[in-house]
């Protein structure tokens, strides 16, 4: 006869009360190269904290693998010491032409590699450790951003942008060779490095140091328009140790004479500069690229691609009516067409990234909206302060046509009837920063606003798009206003002008994007509620696609909140590998259920002060450590529980319990069927903690 000795709690149950995390999961502070080109295999360095032991590297989407080469520690002043007498003693035996194996060059290999991360050391102890991966890039791997993040035993790190990319790459190289390792610039005397000569299309990769700029020539035709674009901002968006709280790249172009001939510092709005420069003659052009107030440090990672590429600098309109197959005009540089079609028919309401492509390459990806109500077209060659009638509910694509340039549009309203008007503009790449106004008539101002915060921008630090509500105070015609607040206008300053009703919904962001769960341990969450014209009934939330023993402890967001703290429990111990889940949020809005799932986001420090919820790709999850010894019994007494299913049905019979103990397990028969599933016998034990010592 077995004897089996039931415990408080089985397996399948969370323990009551939280356990400690880790306290030292992994955090990286860059990747450099932080991209690559589709069809390659190469190595990037991964830099960061609490790192040991790292077996894994997680990128979202399909086409790329990873896999981990080295894990480089930070040395002691002793260690490098010695490395340094080993380094040399080898170099002399070599040189003295004695015994050399491939085991001595692969251990000088490794020494270089090691000193030169100790020159470089940098100055954040955030990212003092290295991990060194291999990355390959399938060549269908689908071109955009993804989400990279490490695996260590302690658990998953945050994420970062990786990105894949189309032309080819060069990198600066981190190590150069002069009798010992140095960074490849003007340390201990070394001659500055050749400015080296690159071949269009590029990708240039790259590190800012303190006080230095990074240069690349190349050679141009007559005639050509170049782009140079920089990603910097777009792969790190937030420093929270430095102002402004990024690296503020800045670009400028040299002819061979080293005449400057262009300078850029930003895009619009958009911190990451872009130069356009129609190229007078042939020649040979520098680019050089530094911090706009000459920091750097590791972190301070860049892309630049170069090339007479295709660039979008705008489209109208900024979106269209869901099902409608729009024709969008496209302005730009090395563009194939002046129009495109999205190809969203099918797609729900949303933002989507579109591009135009030619030739097997694809522009810059901008957004384009996608909503339900009916939509018009700003009418053209309308007389400075005409209005435009146009009936509610209503999106209107509209142009800010010049500097100081007002739109006004004009519709009936009803006693007390609520009224939103909305523009989406910003959010959407649009420059501009507007303002809009709603008077009745005759011209009496009845609201007002500039810009409104939306907390789901995580990118965003000025929100310019305006949003108001307001109560009609009896019918009639009422006008909206819409203007620039900077007074700036031109081809590219679409807008969408929204005037409707209260369109009541909400959207979710959950914080952290990476969970580490320890087998009966509850994992902190945070979930930010993003309520949408007035709304503010309670959200149920659930999770989506997680595997079985996984629960979410705490379900709903309360009416009128906004922000909710609960936790997550991994309560078996099978599931090792990383894996991605999901939390989507159920409300019922006007008598109909709404489910909107959560964006994934980290919660960033930009500048020692301001916080941001920076949207991730995915929601990656991994069970790491071992159960507590009270789940590890009560996980073999599961397992003892099932060897006396004789049918193997997974359920356990009346018939199968042994008689004299058979009263006592049959209380967990909830259904009164004589047949209890594990589910019933979780339910039993968990609620009757007195279950303890029954022997059968």
């Amino acid at each position: 006869m077995a004897v089996l000795v039931l415990a408080a709690y089985l397996a399948g149950v969370a323990a009551t009360h939280a356990q400690r995390g880790p306290s030292r999961i992994g955090q990286i502070g860059y990747v450099y190269p932080a991209g690559g080109q589709q069809g390659t295999t190469f190595r990037v360095t991964v830099g960061g904290l609490y790192l040991g032991g790292a077996s894994q590297a997680i990128i979202s989407g399909d086409g790329v693998e990873a896999r981990v080469i080295n894990y480089i520690k930070p040395m002691t002043q002793k260690q490098i010491n010695e490395c340094r007498t080993e380094y040399r003693e080898l170099q002399k035996r070599k040189l003295a032409a004695k015994s050399w194996t491939p085991a001595d060059e692969k251990l000088v290999d490794e020494l270089k590699v090691k000193i030169a991360a100790f020159i470089r050391r940098p100055p954040a102890p955030a990212i003092v450790e290295n991990v060194i991966l291999e990355i390959k890039v399938e060549s269908d791997a689908a071109i955009g951003d993804r989400d990279i993040r490490l695996k260590t035993p302690l658990g998953l790190t945050n994420p970062l942008v990786f990105q894949v990319g189309q032309y080819p790459e060069f990198s600066t190289e981190l190590e150069k060779s002069r009798g010992e390792p140095s960074r490849g610039r003007a340390v201990n005397n070394n001659p500055p490095t050749a400015i080296p000569m690159i071949t269009l299309p590029v990708i240039v990769n790259g590190q800012i140091m303190p006080g230095l700029s990074d240069k690349y020539q190349f050679h141009a035709t007559e005639g050509q328009k170049l782009v140079v674009a920089v990603s910097a901002r777009q792969l790190i968006p937030y420093l929270p140790d430095a102002v402004p709280g990024w690296f503020q790249a800045t670009l400028a172009l040299f002819d061979s004479e080293g005449k400057e001939v262009a300078y850029v510092d930003d895009y619009r709005f958009h911190p990451d500069p872009v130069l356009q420069y129609k190229i007078p003659k042939s020649d040979d052009y520098v680019i050089e690229i530094k911090d706009a107030i000459y920091r750097g440090r590791d972190d301070f990672v860049y892309r630049i691609t170069i090339g007479e590429l295709p660039f979008v600098t705008s489209i109208f309109p900024l979106g269209s009516r869901v099902g409608d197959n729009a024709d969008v005009t496209v302005a730009g540089w090395n563009l194939p067409a002046v129009s495109l079609k999205p190809g969203l028919n099918g797609n729900e309401p949303g933002v989507y990234p579109v591009v135009a492509s030619d030739k097997g390459t694809i522009s810059n990806f901008v957004p384009f909206a996608l909503d339900t109500l009916p939509e018009c077209l700003e009418l053209e060659n309308r007389n400075k302060g005409d209005t435009q009638r146009v009936t509610t509910p209503i999106i209107v694509n509209g142009r800010i046509d010049y500097p100081g340039d007002w739109d006004t549009y004009s519709f009936k309203g009803k006693t007390h009837q609520q009224i939103v008007v909305e523009i989406i503009a910003r959010k959407l790449n649009s420059p501009v920063d507007s303002v809009i106004r709603l008077t009745t008539e005759e011209g009496r101002q009845l609201a007002f606003n500039d810009d409104y915060e939306d907390k789901g921008a995580g990118l965003t630090t000025h929100h310019a798009d305006s949003w108001l509500r307001y109560t009609l105070p009896e019918e009639g015609v009422y006008h909206v206003h819409v203007g620039d607040a900077q007074h700036q206008g031109g081809a590219g300053y679409a807008y969408r002008l929204r005037i409707s009703p209260p369109r009541p919904d909400f959207g979710l962001r959950v914080v952290p994007s990476s969970i580490t769960v320890r087998p009966g341990a509850k994992v902190p969450l945070t979930i930010y509620a993003l309520r949408r014209d007035g709304f503010t009934g309670a959200i149920r939330l659930a999770l989506k696609g997680c595997p079985e023993g996984f629960k979410l402890a705490g379900d709903s967001v309360p009416a009128n909140k906004s922000q909710v703290k609960l936790t997550l429990e991994g309560v078996r111990s099978d599931q090792r590998e990383p894996f991605a889940l999901s939390v989507v949020g159920h409300a019922i809005i006007e008598g109909k259920q709404v489910i909107r799932q959560a964006v994934p986001a980290e919660d960033r420090m930009q500048a020692f002060l301001w916080r941001h919820l920076v949207p991730a790709r995915e929601m990656e999850a991994v069970l790491v450590g071992k159960a507590s010894g009270r789940l590890r019994r009560t996980g073999q007494l599961l397992r003892r529980l099932r060897a006396l299913d004789r049918d193997g049905d997974d359920k356990l019979q009346r018939s199968e319990i042994p008689r004299a103990h058979r009263a006592d397990i049959m209380k967990a028969d909830a259904n009164g069927d004589n047949v209890l599933d594990r589910r019933e016998l979780e339910n039993f034990f968990r609620n009757n903690p007195q279950a303890l010592q029954l022997r059968l």
